[in-house]
Parts: structure tokens; C-alpha cells; sequence
């Protein structure tokens, strides 16, 4: 049935498989296998794209709860285990998987070498309740109600800069001053944040690029093109700041996980260490 809902939801057969972390041809006798029980086919095939026939969307529907149910058992039985070894699954932001991390899991590894961490790198909020994470770094106002955890910092919003861009435009000090400077500037799901509202609303026609990825914004910055406001979490040796951009509230970083997962003895390690490290 886990099988049968993961191709559903991604109508294909091989992310489902790597979803599942099971080979392409498991998958496949696996959905054979239920089609020969329920004596008919529950999707129709065409150029790799699975999509489900009428029989396939009932039992979609009444395939979710029992998916549920399965997840609710997984973690009640992995909740139970008190060993400090094993897995741990830690989603977090692109900012902090290529500035922070790197250095901070370094040490972890050398405390702690019977627990393996993986990195599941995303801006998106992930599904805590499937176990695609056992851990989530999140920047929110406010995490989600089903989740259980503490703030472990703020970081403040600022304008940067290259030295190569000062030393060409001059070095602005406060809001004031940034009349005639060029900007990198947000696109798609960034560009409805408080800084970059801002920016378009004041400086609309001095946006010399665009992007979606703060990690990308501060790159691009860093050769000159531009200044960049960004939170304090992405300074780079590469970029000077200048002030703190105050119409835009702090980012509040989170560490997150699921309350049946919390006393865990490796989930319970990695969160202590990860709130000290990055606090």
C-alpha cells in the first residue's frame, strides 16, 4: 500500500522508488503484485507517467488513512529506542547547510561516530509526519502546532556589500543614502518577504538581477554587481555589512522535531548539540 500511494502522489515509478529507497524493480512486482489481489489495474501507463484509474482513485482515498496509521506505528516503535546510534534525518534551509553546518557536524561525527546524520537540504517546509525528517532547522514566526522544540537564535536583516562595489559607489550608511545604488533583488517565493517587498515598493528600477535563493543573492553581490539585504545568517568573507535593515523583523531559527520522536536517545543528542552549536 506504501508503494501504491508514493507512486500515486508522484505518478512515476522511479521517484517513487527513490522515494521509498527501494530499487526500480521491486517497485514495480511490488504494484503487480497488488493489482493481481485487487484483480484489476490501478493505473494507466503512458510515456512513464502513471495515472491512476477509477478503481486507482478509491483506493487512493482509503489508502491515505491506512498510510497514516502506518507512520503513527513507525514512529510510536522508533520513539521507543534508547540507543545513542543510527540514523538521523535533519532538513534545513540552503543557508545554513553551506555556511554552518559543514564546520559544526565535523565535530559532531569525531563526539558521536555511531550516528549518522543525513542533510536534506530544502527552504521548503518538509512532512515531519512521515519520518522524511527526524529534525528540521526552520526560519518561521512560528513552527507548526504538531511540532515540538525551541527558538535557538534570531538573526537581523542587513545590507551588504563587495569592497569592490564601494570602493566604485561609495559606502551607504543608512536607508537614506541607498538613492541611486544598484540591488540584487528577489524572485519567485523570496520576493513576497518584508525586505524584498520593500525593495521593489523603493528601488524598483535600480534591480540590476533577480533570484530565488538567498545563498545565490549573496554570491551574486559578492562580485560587485550590487548591494544585497540579507539576514545575517548568509555574510560571507566576500561581503562587507554595511547596516541593519530594520524595515524587515528578524528571522527566528527553530530546531524542530516530531513529539513522539523526542525522547529518542540519538534525535535527543543531535537536538542538544545543534541548539549549543548554533545558539
Amino acid at each position: 500500500m506504501k508503494v501504491f500511494l508514493e507512486i500515486a502522489q508522484h505518478r512515476n515509478l522511479i521517484v517513487a522508488a527513490k522515494t521509498l529507497k527501494m530499487s526500480h524493480s521491486t517497485v514495480f512486482r511490488r504494484l503487480q503484485s497488488l493489482e493481481e489481489d485487487v484483480g484489476s489495474r490501478l493505473f494507466e501507463r503512458e510515456n512513464g507517467i502513471y495515472q491512476l484509474t477509477e478503481l486507482g482513485e478509491e483506493l487512493s482515498q482509503l489508502g491515505k488513512s491506512v498510510s497514516n496509521s502506518f507512520d503513527d506505528i513507525e514512529r510510536h516503535i522508533i520513539g521507543r529506542d534508547m540507543s545513542p546510534q543510527g540514523s538521523v534525518k535533519i532538513t534545513c534551509p540552503t543557508s545554513l547547510a553551506y555556511t554552518h553546518l559543514p564546520q559544526i557536524l565535523q565535530k559532531f561525527g569525531s563526539l558521536h561516530p555511531k550516528i549518522t546524520i543525513e542533510i536534506l537540504v530544502s527552504d521548503q517546509a518538509v512532512n515531519m509526519r512521515n519520518r522524511i525528517a527526524d529534525i528540521a532547522l526552520r526560519v518561521t514566526a512560528a513552527p507548526p502546532d504538531f511540532l515540538v522544540g525551541r527558538q535557538i537564535k534570531e538573526f537581523q536583516w542587513a545590507v551588504y556589500a563587495s569592497k569592490d562595489y564601494l570602493a566604485t559607489y561609495g559606502r551607504p550608511s543608512r536607508l537614506a543614502d541607498l538613492a541611486g545604488h544598484q540591488f540584487i533583488g528577489a524572485s519567485g517565493s523570496l520576493a513576497d518577504m518584508e525586505a524584498f517587498t520593500w525593495l521593489d515598493k523603493k528601488h524598483l528600477d535600480n534591480i540590476v538581477l533577480r533570484s530565488d535563493d538567498l545563498v545565490t543573492m549573496s554570491q551574486m553581490a559578492s562580485t560587485g554587481m550590487g548591494l544585497a539585504i540579507l539576514p545575517d545568517d548568509l555574510k560571507i568573507p566576500s561581503l562587507e555589512r554595511l547596516f541593519t535593515f530594520k524595515p524587515a523583523a528578524a528571522n527566528k531559527l527553530w530546531v524542530l522535531t516530531h513529539p513522539d520522536l523526542r525522547k529518542v536517545e540519538r534525535i535527543k543528542i543531535v537536538m542538544k548539540y545543534l541548539t549549543q552549536s548554533l545558539a
